[in-house]
């Protein structure tokens, strides 16, 4: 899988649960959310504008920063 990271304007526990709500929906993601930075990341099959897209069913404001190279 492609690890990519995205940027999501979370600013509460509650915003990084619903990024966790609509990634659960899309299936098979392996994700970690690191709410101090307002970064997603995200392990996934799905194309990033999929990923985007989803991630703005949240309501927050989002984008897309960039492939994380695999550690």
């Amino acid at each position: 899988f492609q690890k990519h990271e995205f940027f999501v304007d979370m600013t509460c526990e509650g915003c990084s649960n619903a990024v966790t709500r609509v990634l659960h929906r899309l299936g098979g993601e392996s994700f970690d959310i690191d709410l101090p930075n307002k970064k997603v990341f995200i392990d996934s099959e799905h194309n990033v504008d999929t990923l985007l897209e989803t991630l703005k069913k949240t309501g927050k404001n989002a984008s897309y920063l960039g492939e994380k190279s695999a550690q």
